[in-house]
């Protein structure tokens, strides 16, 4: 029976350690804040943004919600960008997604100050990731939280063979920079890639973020593999489920994070983190 990889509790520490470096700058006079920026009425996108609001206000950062019509224009978007990036009190920026069919989201994101990308998304901080450039710089969040825990609980890196299962930009192509910088041997994988299922089974580390609910079973991995989901899906029942079938994997795989409470929750606490972080670098 697999080890259940706490999200929940590991991003409690997180929190724990953020509030302690808030409380530090405050003393100092530095009020870390982040801006979101929030287009059109999506649910999913109001309940995270809401999220992000409660968890900043209890660690002691400010965060700004700026909330546009689903009809605003690429040049508002980028207008407000920029006039964030000027503003000294913003330390962090974010683009809320999905946007409307006619915003290009990474455009928008190539006009967030490299300083401020708190997402790590502006096309700069990804070169400095893919070059493993050396010094401070932000980093996709959900990747960074899954090399995190992947620490934590003592998953040896160097060497490791490591199969991801989904190429997006928010994921799986910068978890791929941030393994090979720590000499993982990593196979990057889709939907669509021949004989899945053999490459799964050679992998000591499987992660999942193909958004395909239950997709990868037990009989599927290696014994005694890692197994990081990242898929969030909701069912007809309303159920949220991972792109792993949790309850065969767990049979067979030494570690699993669970859905919800896995990775989910370590993604908001490295946002707020790498806010703080972002303040701290400026203020050098």
């Amino acid at each position: 029976m697999a080890t259940i990889i706490d999200g929940r509790a590991y991003a409690k520490e997180i929190n724990q350690q953020t509030k302690q470096r808030v409380d530090w700058l405050k003393q100092r006079g530095i009020v870390p804040k982040m801006a979101v920026i929030l287009v059109g009425d999506d649910p999913a996108s109001k309940i995270y943004t809401r999220t992000k609001q409660k968890k900043a206000k209890a660690l002691g950062i400010g965060c700004q919600l700026l909330r546009y019509p689903v009809e605003v224009t690429q040049e508002e978007l980028t207008a407000e960008i920029e006039r964030l990036n000027k503003d000294q009190t913003v330390n962090a920026i974010m683009v809320q997604e999905p946007l409307p069919e006619h915003i290009d989201n990474m455009a928008l994101v190539s006009h967030i100050s490299p300083e401020k990308d708190v997402d790590g998304f502006n096309p700069v901080n990804v070169g400095r990731l893919y070059n493993n450039f050396p010094g401070h710089y932000p980093v996709s969040c959900t990747p960074r939280g899954i090399l995190m825990v992947l620490d934590h609980y003592h998953v040896p890196l160097a060497g490791a063979d490591v199969v991801i299962v989904g190429r997006s930009i928010l994921v799986g192509r910068p978890l791929q920079s941030l393994l090979i910088n720590r000499d993982a041997t990593v196979t990057m994988c889709g939907r669509k890639t021949p004989n899945l299922v053999n490459r799964l089974r050679q992998a000591d580390i499987v992660v999942v973020a193909a958004g395909k609910p239950r997709w990868i079973t037990g009989n599927e991995i290696k014994k005694g593999s890692v197994v990081i989901d990242v898929g969030i899906n909701r069912l007809a029942d309303g159920k949220l489920v991972g792109d792993v079938d949790f309850a065969s994997a767990r049979q067979v795989a030494g570690a699993i994070t669970p859905v919800p409470g896995g990775v989910g929750p370590l993604t908001v606490a490295v946002m707020e983190a790498q806010t703080v972080d972002l303040t701290e670098w400026q203020h050098e």
